[in-house]
């Protein structure tokens, strides 16, 4: 759906809008008005128009999700609604993703920096992370943890945070990438346990990890050219992965197993090119998880699934 120029109220001034919103309430109703009216696509961090006008008016506010109710009714400074109004102006005309407006995304329960260097969090995995991956370490925690194809480090810094005993590596190929998660390793003061690495996927970490988590590039041609506009603000070196969405996941699923331990579990996302990766893997038993809060495409490997398939991967 295109915005209707001659319905919304976006043809106004910038200091007409001003005046007449007063409230929080009165923002949060008329962004949810111009996002309904704008037909946007939420999918990064909301799944409404009145969830993305929550999460921009207390974005904008500094106000965390959640705030007393009381404070609807309050009165907004000018400057306030000035930087509402801009914000909505800006995710309507340019349909950047709110993350990057805001410059935060919050990910397993923790905000992360975010820019246009890096997709923006939002993998099921967060579930696995909150619940310590218990299904395959029960009593004991991963050690060593590392995180492939890390962008803006959210899984393997999520994972320190939630797993205090464990080290975590965060590896990408994009030195721009890399420099999100630098930043987000100093906001989280992790730097004695999470250490950045420029890497062609395993080609700079040595040494074997008890857990390989990767949300890798996996979109294939297709999905990729039919995306809404909003995806086209990240980067496409983080979404692209050939026709069927597997070039990466190939290279893992081939090196992989000479990076675990002999207790070691690899994690992927593959979204939806999970029908490829089982038409082009139809002998070996992936573990597809289910996840509370949606979500799919995500599968697990032991180290032991790993070497009896080893002769499929290679």
């Amino acid at each position: 759906m295109s915005l209707r120029n001659d319905s919304s109220t976006l043809t106004l001034p910038d200091a007409e809008l001003r005046e007449g919103l007063v409230t929080l309430r009165d923002c949060l109703r008329w962004a949810a008005s111009e996002f309904h009216l704008a037909g946007l696509f939420h999918g990064h961090g909301t799944d409404s128009a009145w969830d993305e006008a929550v999460a921009l008016t207390l974005g904008a506010l500094h106000l965390p999700w959640n705030v007393d109710p009381a404070v609807l009714d309050a009165r907004l400074l000018p400057m306030e609604r000035g930087r509402i109004v801009a914000l909505v102006r800006e995710r309507v005309t340019t349909r950047r993703p709110l993350p990057y407006l805001l410059g935060e995304a919050f990910f397993a329960g923790f905000p992360f920096d975010v820019d246009e260097r890096v997709l923006i969090p939002r993998s099921p995995i967060a579930e696995l992370i909150e619940h310590g991956f218990a299904a395959w370490f029960p009593e004991e925690p991963p050690a060593r943890v590392l995180d492939l194809c890390t962008g803006s480090g959210c899984i393997g810094i999520a994972a320190a945070l939630h797993l205090p005993t464990c080290e975590a590596d965060l590896g990408d190929i994009s030195e721009e990438a890399l420099a999100v998660a630098r930043q987000n390793i100093s906001r989280h003061d992790l730097g004695e346990r999470v250490r950045a690495v420029h890497s062609d996927l395993f080609a700079a970490l040595p040494g074997r990890y008890d857990l390989i988590v990767s949300n890798p590039p996996y979109v294939d041609a297709r999905d990729l050219a039919t995306m809404p506009a909003e995806f086209r603000h990240e980067p496409a070196l983080a979404l692209g992965a050939g026709a069927d969405g597997l070039d990466i996941v190939r290279r893992i699923l081939r090196e992989a197993r000479e990076h675990l331990t002999d207790r070691g579990v690899l994690i992927v996302e593959v979204g939806n090119s999970d029908r490829h990766l089982e038409a082009a893997f139809p002998e070996v038993p992936f573990l597809w998880l289910e996840f509370e809060r949606g979500g799919q495409g995500v599968f697990a490997l032991t180290a032991d699934e790993l070497d009896a398939h080893a002769a499929s991967f290679a």
